[in-house]
Formats: C-alpha cells, structure tokens, sequence
C-alpha cells in the first residue's frame, strides 16, 4: 500500500499564505496531527519524504527516518511564495488554471511537477505492492500523485480539495496504482471523552 500523506500545519498555514519551499516548521497543532497520522497508519515498512522541515517533522512522528526524495517537494510557487492566497488576482488564476503549463514567475509549471510526481510513483511500485510505504509531502504533489494513479492526462488539480494532514491510499496490484481512500482526515477527529 502506498499511502501519501500531507504534513500538519504550520503557521502559514494557519495564516493561509503560500508555502511553496518555504521551509516552515510544524506548529504545536502540526505536531498534534502527526502524532495521529502515526495512530492512524500503524506499521509502515518505508518512510519517504519532501526534504522540507514540515513534511520530515511529520515522517518522524512514526519514529523512523525518513528517506528524503526531492521530487515530493511542493511546487515551487516562485515570487508567489509566503504571499496570502487572497492576493494572487483573478485574472492570475485563471491564467493558470487554463494552461497546465503556466508558472508563476520564476515558479513551477503543474505539468513539471505532474512529470516529477508520476517519476516517483513509479519507482515506488515494486515495494509499496508488497509493503506499506509512506510519503509525506505536501498539497500539489499529492494531487499530481490523484492524478498518477487514476491515469488521467487532463489537469485535474483545480478539482480537488486535500486537507491538512489528509492520507490518501492507493494500492498497488499487479504492478498497476489503485486510489482506494482519497483525504481521508477521520484521524484528525477530537475524541470524546466519557
């Protein structure tokens, strides 16, 4: 099984700004939400994560080290990065969402990353079809990630919604991706004490 994982929340998150590479660290509820990431994932046989600070922070709550794969960093939001999502204009989501090959300046294209993502994908199949894998990452790859595994070509980014510390699974069976939960934050739920 694979199961992609974003990481808790940071204060930017929090503050609904664009994280991108910034390297932010978890904040006290982000270290909560990997403390029940780690309940809710039980044995993992390997851990992967996106080389930022908020993404590892979470991998080791399930007392592992992590493997650091590059190509599960965020996208690079470029000069958009740490700006509040309400600033970016209209006009400039549009263009972006109309051309899967629109950067911001000096930022990443969705196509680039969907290209880096399905990569790593595949070179997890071998083991996460007998293995439980775990990659930690961050919004867009695991929507790239969505994308992989129901083998669709079209864009679809703009038409899914991944929450903080969500764990989407996907199976693997005979070498081909299975999306079996998608967002899944049952996890997250406060508990009600008796």
């Amino acid at each position: 099984m694979l199961f992609i994982v974003r990481h808790g929340r940071t204060a930017a998150n929090a503050l609904g700004l664009l994280q991108g590479r910034v390297d932010n660290p978890l904040d006290d509820q982000g270290r909560k939400q990997a403390e029940q990431i780690a309940e809710a994932l039980g044995r993992v046989d390997r851990v992967v994560s996106s080389p930022l600070r908020r993404a590892t922070q979470t991998a080791e709550a399930l007392g592992q080290t992590p493997l650091i794969d590059e190509r599960w960093v965020e996208l690079d939001y470029g000069d958009w990065d740490a700006r509040p999502v309400a600033d970016i204009t209209p006009q400039e989501w549009a263009a972006w969402r109309e051309d899967d090959s629109f950067c911001p300046p000096r930022g990443e294209s969705l196509a680039d990353l969907d290209q880096r993502v399905a990569a790593a994908c595949e070179d997890l199949i071998p083991q996460a079809e007998s293995e439980n894998v775990a990659v930690f990452t961050h919004v867009s790859p695991i929507k790239s990630a969505v994308g992989w595994a129901l083998g669709v070509s079209e864009q679809i980014s703009w038409r899914l919604n991944v929450a903080q510390a969500q764990i989407t699974r996907i199976a693997i069976r005979g070498n081909r991706p299975i999306l079996t939960v998608f967002n899944e934050t049952a996890h997250l739920e406060t508990k009600v004490l008796d």
